[in-house]
């Protein structure tokens, strides 16, 4: 990676989780000027504002020195010359289907790492179709989905795959993701985007084939029937029932283009599914139905906007608790869980994202459009363990 006068620009950094990511950027590693931790990363906050971005910086008490870059989304020299100023952008602009594409294309061109938090499917699609190859030529690693989806699902099935080969001898051909516990709320980001998709979808129907192909991002290969993980059901095993899961949609697919890129290393005939657990008995059936009804609006009559979110308090006593079933060859299973502290859509996605940053600094992974779980792997989730409160363990 060539020399650059940052190593990470924040883009949307005026806006809510922006601000979160160069906050948590600024108490944890310190700014350019005064580093808190040794190698700390030289970085920018990037917007369209320059009041907005000077405003910002004085509330969350960077110093005044943290450089401001100013450009607009909608202006490709403006994204391209910020690009090429830096190793790393990470954005926060969504939803990206309506503000991304300019911004894929500048690192694309520039060859500039990039992270964001993208939730869309279908518009993750288009982008590996459209960047993959050029990616891979610029040296550019576009890294989707880099905070709750699907940063905790995509690597706790990397992890939960390590640990099935070594007890097993080899990689578990299906794997449940179960989301134990939870305690926050989904990102304005989340429901606009959505919301978005929801819309493009009314005007474009094949939409709808993207959302519902298990391996919509991995063209070209054409898996084993998956589990829908839509009907609630009773898992005798962990004696609970479970509830479909609003973010099942994304995070199984990034769970598959992570196996597809790593040339299957979790098995060509891999199924993945992930529900939310409820509890035992005639109460926990109802609450898994009522679970399953309210899938058909998640969010609900109001839902949060893109630059709202909770209080400090609130994301600091935040959390969530995941579970991974992995199957044997010989009928034994192996259960695997990541725990997570803070609201899982704010303050520990800011977290994720960043140590994603820091992580593709570090990487030597060639070029393309992937996942945290195929560029950055384990290195990923030993930042996440030391910098992030993010725990991946083996339970049994």
């Amino acid at each position: 990676m060539a020399d650059t006068e940052f190593d990470i620009i924040v883009y949307g950094a005026t806006g809510y989780t922006g601000r979160l990511v160069a906050e948590f950027l600024n108490n944890h590693y310190g700014s350019a000027g005064a580093p808190k931790i040794d190698g700390a990363p030289n970085w920018a906050m990037a917007g369209r504002s320059q009041e907005k971005l000077e405003m910002v910086r004085d509330e969350i008490g960077a110093p005044a020195n943290t450089p401001l870059v100013v450009a607009n989304a909608d202006d490709a020299a403006d994204l391209e010359a910020m690009c090429a100023r830096t190793k790393v952008v990470l954005t926060t602009v969504g939803p990206y289907q309506l503000y991304g594409d300019a911004m894929v294309a500048a690192c694309v061109k520039t060859g500039t790492d990039y992270a964001d938090l993208c939730g869309e499917p279908a518009w993750m699609a288009e982008k590996i179709a459209e960047h993959h190859e050029a990616a891979k030529a610029s040296g550019a690693r576009i890294c989707f989905s880099s905070g709750f989806d699907s940063i905790p699902f995509d690597l706790g099935v990397l992890m939960t795959q390590k640990a099935a080969k070594d007890r097993f001898g080899a990689p578990s051909s299906k794997i449940r993701g179960r989301v134990r516990a939870m305690a926050g709320t989904f990102s304005g980001g989340t429901a606009a985007s959505l919301g978005a998709t929801m819309k493009a979808a009314a005007k474009n129907p094949s939409i709808i084939n993207v959302l519902r192909d298990s391996f919509a991002l991995a063209p070209g290969f054409d898996g084993p029937s998956q589990p829908t993980g839509m009907v609630p059901m009773y898992e005798k095993d962990l004696d609970k029932w479970a509830a479909p899961f609003v973010m099942a949609p994304i995070n199984t697919k990034n769970v598959h283009r992570t196996n597809f890129l790593l040339d299957h290393a979790y098995g060509k005939d891999f199924q993945y599914d992930e529900m939310m657990l409820t509890s035992p008995g005639e109460a926990g059936k109802k609450m898994a139905e009522a679970a399953s009804e309210m899938m058909k609006n998640p969010f609900g009559a109001k839902p949060p906007k893109p630059g709202e979110g909770p209080s400090k308090e609130e994301r600091e006593n935040g959390f969530y608790d995941v579970l991974f079933v992995a199957d044997g060859l010989s009928g034994e299973t192996l259960h695997f869980g990541v725990k997570g502290k803070y609201d899982p859509g704010y303050g520990s996605t800011s977290r994720m994202l960043t140590e994603t940053g820091m992580a593709l600094l570090a990487s030597d992974a060639p070029g393309g459009v992937g996942t945290p779980g195929s560029f950055l792997g384990e290195a990923l989730v030993d930042r996440l363990q030391e910098h992030a409160e993010i725990q991946f363990a083996v339970e049994n």
